[in-house]
């Protein structure tokens, strides 16, 4: 091999892989501005790292139904002999010319394309489900977000106005209007909500991560931020409404009854597969001056079934599919009762504190400070009034956010948006 062609061959093997190489993602910034949840369900949807990879999975099951759908190629070979001598000679020139093809029988063909179009469609309902779950995990993740902003506003205000009710009663205390062991009270009072700021700020730098992670962001940024309403809305869908639509829409229920389908299939691909395909070859012969013509059939002689294994499988995972689909069926039901009952209950409970309990303890609270300060009750009352009011507060959040979650945990079961 000279120099040149070797430096050229070189070349090629070394820019070969390159026309398969794919250029990394490139790096993912948060979006500026306070986005809503559906635009985090939205950004997620385009940029989550799994759902893009699920997706370039169900892409290649295009091209197995393509693989499936091939037909036999046939077969040409050309045999040449004594080519140098001539046509007169004892041993003159001969060659042979043969163009042979297998013939599928028993749709072979068929099977494979129904097989494949349903997997695909199975790797479609499946492609769908992580789809679902990973909407659920960022609609959680906002909720939690949310509840994170909220609780931290709520400890900077608690501790803005003790500091402010602190400062009041150590001008008392100078002034000798209350004794130092019930200002230290008071004091030491203020390290619970100063912690609340602090276990606040983690939790919500700590949700922003978990979010902005699920939407794909490359590096998550503290300047991050969402907007929404804590406070949950009513749903007005019933559950047999939910139920209905849960089977009609969810996708693994689809995807469990694709598999019904590759199953049978495959079980009909099985005994196609027993079938014999016979091979036809014509044949074209010169040998000197003489010419002739010739034809084969080659028929495999099945004295044996060697595809009685497969068939017996084939038959069984059927079967098994038809069971894994009412499973999944009566899975869909009782996932749709069970969020069904998590969210009436805490909605009845975060409906009693947004309509009730919180603005009773700000009452309570604002009467026990009047009290205390104008010598009606014990400095104990007073603090218990405090204690009584932040508890409460945190619990409506709680209770919120629990049914917001539920909200979304309906969504999940039902396969379809419970709220505007």
């Amino acid at each position: 091999m000279n120099s040149s062609r070797r430096i050229t061959l070189t070349l090629l093997l070394c820019l070969w892989p390159a026309g398969y190489a794919q250029n990394p993602p490139p790096q993912l910034p948060p979006p500026t501005a306070p986005i809503t949840m559906q635009q985090a369900v939205d950004f997620t949807l385009a940029h989550n790292p799994g759902l893009l990879s699920a997706q370039q999975n169900l892409l290649s099951m295009k091209g197995q139904e393509v693989e499936a759908g091939l037909r036999q190629n046939p077969d040409f070979s050309l045999y040449g002999s004594n080519l140098s001598n001539s046509a007169n000679s004892n041993t003159p020139y001969a060659y042979s010319l043969q163009l042979s093809r297998l013939f599928e029988r028993g749709q072979k063909r068929r099977w494979r394309l129904d097989s494949a179009r349903a997997t695909t469609a199975q790797t479609d309902g499946q492609y769908h489900d992580q789809i679902r779950q990973t909407t659920l995990q960022v609609k959680q993740s906002f909720t939690n977000l949310l509840l994170a902003k909220a609780t931290l506003k709520l400890a900077q205000d608690n501790l803005r106005d003790y500091r402010h009710v602190l400062q009041i009663n150590h001008d008392r205390y100078d002034a000798g209007d209350i004794g130092k062991l019930d200002y230290e009270r008071l004091d030491l009072q203020l390290a619970q909500f100063e912690s609340d700021e602090t276990t606040a700020e983690m939790n919500l730098v700590q949700a922003s991560d978990q979010l902005q992670t699920l939407m794909g962001v490359t590096q998550p940024s503290r300047t991050f931020d969402v907007d929404g309403d804590i406070v949950p809305p009513a749903v007005s869908t019933s559950l047999t409404e939910l139920e209905q639509k849960a089977i009609a829409a969810r996708p693994d229920y689809r995807a469990a009854q694709a598999a019904v389908l590759v199953a049978d299939a495959n079980v009909k691909l099985a005994y196609a597969n027993g079938t014999t395909d016979p091979t036809l070859e014509g044949e074209y012969d010169h040998s000197g001056n003489l010419s002739s013509y010739g034809f084969d059939i080659s028929i495999p002689i099945r004295i044996f079934d060697r595809n009685q294994g497969n068939k017996d499988t084939t038959k069984f995972l059927a079967q098994a599919s038809r069971f894994s689909e009412v499973a999944a069926q009566n899975q869909v039901y009782s996932d749709v009762d069970q969020a069904w009952i998590s969210y009436t209950t805490s909605k009845v409970l975060s409906d009693r504190y947004n309509g009730h309990y919180l603005a009773e303890a700000k009452d309570v609270l604002s009467i026990a400070q009047f009290a205390y300060e104008h010598g009606g009750i014990a400095l104990l009352d007073y603090l218990s009034a405090v204690q009584d009011d932040r508890t409460t507060s945190l619990n409506a959040l709680n209770s919120y956010a629990q049914t917001w979650l539920a909200i979304h945990q309906l969504s999940f079961a039902s396969a379809t948006e419970v709220v505007p």
